[in-house]
């Protein structure tokens, strides 16, 4: 059954979904949860929220209540579960949104995440799709947290890639989101668990576009390429590898990097697709307001390709 008030459904595989409430207001509704990346409880809260909030501002919206989403086993002090969900209360407010209840089961793994709901207007949603010719794009976090997770916790990670990584798996899309939705966006995600390059590959086959992507512009934690190098790569990058298969041509890029490409993240950046002036204007504006980005490639006809990294 149709409801012309669904904006945004399954189709593109978007994000977030889009029910349009009225004229000036639609309901973004997500969910996201999964086991810990780290070791310390309030932490992971952190991180969970932080993921669980992105896809609200991926579609250009502000996230208003958030539900717990909790798995968790009777063996374990309670006292770690109220780490957890202080955590996540404390990101949920960072957003500018309240935490109004929630569900939890008993599982033999602990789990956590977040049930969101945020408003945007109906004209002004951001969608993974309708990149046009000649646009940039923009990544506002550097990849290499699932990679810097793996060394973690096979317990070879330093202390100073674990604490990089937390940096940027526990900081909210939200002030990116705000400076990237002032301007005439074509096209937004957010880069979580298929990496960027199956990020990518939802975009370019939702726009009918292709994108050409410049490794000496991909941005990652330093550390990552040492890890990637010593074989301490997630499973779910080779996952993503082969789910794309023959839609990616990657010209002379090192098997480390490569593997940064497919490295699933937990809580990503932003990924817009603007045209070259829009781009220019959103990146000096997070140059005033320090926050860090970099353009890694730009948007190109529909070729043999979805991806051509050279």
């Amino acid at each position: 059954m149709n409801d012309e008030n669904l904006l945004v459904g399954i189709d593109t595989s978007d994000d977030g979904a889009v029910y349009k409430l009225s004229d000036d207001i639609a309901l973004i509704q997500t969910l996201d949860f999964f086991t810990p990346v780290v070791d310390d409880p309030y932490t992971f809260g952190q991180i969970a929220a932080a993921n669980s909030l992105s896809d609200v501002y991926a579609m250009g919206g502000d996230p208003k209540v958030a539900l717990n989403i909790v798995c968790f086993p009777n063996c374990l002090d309670k006292k770690i579960l109220g780490e957890i969900l202080r955590g996540g209360a404390d990101k949920v407010l960072e957003a500018g949104a309240v935490v109004i209840g929630g569900h939890s089961v008993q599982d033999d793994e602990p789990k956590y995440g977040l049930s969101v709901s945020g408003t945007v207007h109906p004209d002004k949603i951001l969608k993974n799709c309708g990149s046009k010719e000649d646009d940039v794009l923009i990544l506002t976090k550097p990849l290499g947290t699932g990679i810097i997770n793996t060394a973690g916790k096979g317990e070879i990670a330093s202390k100073e890639a674990m604490e990089e990584g937390i940096k940027w798996m526990a900081l909210l899309n939200k002030y990116a989101g705000e400076v990237v939705r002032k301007y005439n966006l074509t096209a937004c995600t957010d880069i979580t668990g298929f990496g960027l390059m199956g990020h990518l590959n939802e975009m370019a086959e939702g726009s009918d576009m292709s994108y050409e992507i410049y490794k000496e512009c991909i941005p990652y934690i330093k550390e990552a390429k040492e890890y990637a190098n010593m074989g301490l790569t997630p499973v779910g990058a080779h996952q993503n590898r082969e789910y794309i298969k023959g839609k990616y041509n990657l010209e002379n890029v090192e098997p480390w990097l490569e593997d940064i490409l497919f490295d699933p993240q937990t809580s990503g950046g932003l990924l817009v697709s603007c045209n070259e002036k829009e781009g220019l204007n959103i990146m000096n504006e997070f140059k005033e307001k320090n926050i860090e980005a970099w353009i890694i490639g730009r948007c190109v006809k529909k070729g043999n390709y979805n991806i051509i990294v050279k």
